[in-house]
């Protein structure tokens, strides 16, 4: 039921936000003064966030009627109103998170916006509930855990934005009709691509517990978001860089568009050579991963694969997504978005009555596929860009050898039992990812990494 829920929110967070978090990640950076800047996030901030607050005070009020659409067990029925209107206030709180951590992500505050959504919102999630689980709470305990997250870590998203922005003048800043205008317009444009990506993550699980009955609707749910958030790992080394390549991109389209080439070209490398051996890794100690969880989520096996798969396919591929969106193409977002939704529902529907979760695995992997296909297709007919140029093959084949390697060594230790299988390429992953990146690299790849590549050796 957890599952379900934070999927709902994230799905209205991306709706309400009206991809303003976005939107800014064009602005900014090409704006011409700082009135402009601080009134582009302060107007973003305003209506993203107060769209948040009224859409959690009608859920609240609404309750009742809405936890009879979620399927569950009969013991959990009873709870369901109450957990709705608590957790329908983490809306407001998450949309403030995104806007405001998009708007420093904006001024290539790339490392500490990293750090805040990735590492401490996580581990504060985590913190919380523990220690309400430990005082004996149970369910509620679990959501009022996410709500106290959040909390935080949108006061350090404020935090962040003060590093970053004169908060008095933000405060302040003038909200003239035609940054208005644009900011509404450009934030329009992104939100069906936007939506249509989040859809790929969170919609499954919703639609998972409407088109199963019962407990087994519950189930699904929460096998595909045990498969989910595993397979989010390799998505969270390419997220960073497209975190990073957004604004990069935006900026350097605005003086000279030639130049995206080597940045398209180094992010995808790298994403290539970090993302899809861990993914592969991730694939080859699933089962393990699995047995952290409770009894009987051995059953998302197959789905984790086929999302790992996924993610490790689109991550080969590049971000060529986020160059499409920032570089001036707003219609060709869109229509890889409507491709791949017709991809993923049309697969959805035919398979997952018979498969249940795997089938909607299935249905999700191809959409995700597909759009990052696009995406390349359209990117080099625009602009002669292509991830598939010098240093890619090597790239590619770097890392198949350090999957390739890990799947022998994993052979070799089958018969010594599963955990000690997992527990040695866990040790023997990082030596063999470090001798990818130091083959896998092109030299100004390398010296693109500047200190990094220094401290690592490579």
């Amino acid at each position: 039921v957890y599952v379900v829920l934070w999927a709902a929110v994230n799905i209205l967070a991306n709706l309400l936000d009206l991809a303003l978090g976005q939107a800014l990640q064009r602005i900014v950076p090409s704006s011409s003064s700082r009135e402009e800047q601080h009134g582009a996030v302060r107007f973003a901030l305003l209506v993203s966030t107060g769209l948040g607050v009224v859409a959690a005070v009608a859920i609240s009020l609404s309750a009742p009627l809405l936890a009879s659409w979620v399927a569950s067990a009969p013991g959990d029925a009873a709870k369901l109103p109450q957990a709705i209107a608590i957790f329908a206030w983490s809306l407001p709180l998450w949309i403030f998170i995104e806007t405001a951590t998009a708007a420093a992500r904006a001024m290539r505050a790339f490392g500490p916006e990293i750090r805040l959504r990735i590492f401490w919102e996580q581990v504060a999630r985590l913190i919380f509930a523990a220690g309400f689980f430990l005082t004996g709470t149970g369910f509620e305990g679990l959501l009022f855990g996410h709500l106290l997250s959040l909390a935080l870590t949108a006061w350090l998203s404020w935090k962040l934005l003060a590093r970053y922005f004169d908060t008095a003048l933000l405060l302040r800043a003038p909200l003239p009709a035609s940054l208005r205008a644009e900011t509404l317009a450009t934030g329009m444009a992104m939100l069906p691509p936007a939506l249509a990506r989040r859809s790929y993550n969170d919609l499954p699980p919703i639609l998972l517990n409407a088109m199963i009955p019962g407990a087994g609707g519950a189930t699904a749910a929460g096998l595909f978001g045990i498969a989910r958030k595993i397979a989010s790992i390799p998505l969270i080394v390419r997220q960073s860089f497209l975190y990073v390549l957004a604004p990069l991109a935006s900026a350097q389209a605005a003086v000279d568009r030639k130049e995206i080439a080597p940045l398209y070209s180094f992010s995808t490398h790298l994403s290539l050579l970090l993302a899809v051996p861990l993914a592969g890794f991730l694939i080859l100690i699933a089962a393990d991963l699995l047995t952290a969880f409770a009894p009987g989520a051995e059953a998302a096996l197959m789905v984790l694969i086929i999302l790992l798969a996924a993610r490790a396919a689109e991550a080969a591929l590049g971000p060529a997504t986020p160059i499409i969106e920032m570089i001036g193409h707003r219609g060709l977002p869109l229509a890889n978005s409507l491709a791949g939704l017709a991809i993923w529902l049309g697969l959805g529907i035919w398979l997952v009555p018979e498969m249940g979760a795997t089938g909607m695995a299935i249905a999700v992997s191809a959409a995700v596929v597909l759009t990052a296909l696009l995406a390349i297709v359209e990117l080099y007919v625009a602009d002669r860009v292509s991830p598939f140029g010098h240093g890619f093959l090597r790239a590619l084949f770097a890392a198949a050898a350090c999957i390739a390697l890990l799947w022998g060594i994993g052979e070799l230790l089958d018969p010594f039992g599963q955990r000690i299988r997992a527990l040695t390429l866990f040790a023997l992953f990082w030596p063999t990812l470090w001798l990818a990146l130091k083959w896998g690299l092109l030299d100004e790849d390398k010296q693109g990494l500047g200190k990094v590549a220094v401290k690592l050796r490579l």
